[in-house]
């Protein structure tokens, strides 16, 4: 083998439920003493904030096609 090899790269898979913007900042309303507003965070569900799912296809969508 002559000259460097480029090494294969696994593209990740966007999860569709949150598109990719696993976590999100939302506003409870209000602010605090020092006029900051109140906030908490929200992950997504279905990929435990991570914005990506693993390429293998879910035991779901398997029972889906064979029914």
């Amino acid at each position: 083998m002559t000259g460097p090899t480029l090494a294969t790269t696994c593209a990740a898979r966007i999860c569709p439920d949150c598109d990719g913007f696993a976590a999100v900042k939302v506003t409870v309303g209000g602010r605090d003493a020092r006029g900051h507003l109140r906030t908490i965070t929200a992950h997504c569900p279905a990929c435990h904030g991570t914005g990506t799912t693993s390429l293998r296809r879910s035991q779901a969508a398997v029972w889906e096609v064979a029914a």
